[in-house]
């Protein structure tokens, strides 16, 4: 059973910067598959960035240049870096580890990006 709690999310005007965090309980494991999502009101939850160790880093094209998803396995905790922040990347953004084929989800931390 692995736990997730993330952190750093506010309120931030559009252009500016927020550093989510996201920390696991016990180990994380380099083949661990990790993730940042996104849950936009009345919207779908989508994948913002991704990292597993078959492909690498991944992003939302709507993120990409912006947005940069990092690890430090040592601190069991994934981070997502978010730069130059638009309106429409307000949400609430989970963190989510997939080990096999057993996923873990935190509750989330709320991002609203003000215009």
């Amino acid at each position: 059973q692995v736990q997730l709690v993330e952190s750093g999310g506010g309120l931030v005007q559009a252009g500016g910067s927020l550093r989510l965090s996201c920390a696991a309980s016990g180990t994380i494991f380099p083949s661990d598959a990790m993730a940042w999502y996104r849950q936009a009101p009345g919207k779908q939850r989508e994948l913002v960035a991704q990292y597993t160790i078959l492909t690498g880093t991944t992003y939302a094209d709507s993120v990409k240049g912006r947005f940069t998803i990092s690890r430090n396995n040592a601190k069991a905790t994934v981070y997502l870096q978010m730069n130059n922040l638009k309106p429409e990347g307000t949400g609430v953004y989970l963190c989510n580890i997939l080990r096999g084929r057993i996923g873990y989800w935190g509750p989330g931390t709320q991002v609203t990006v003000s215009s």
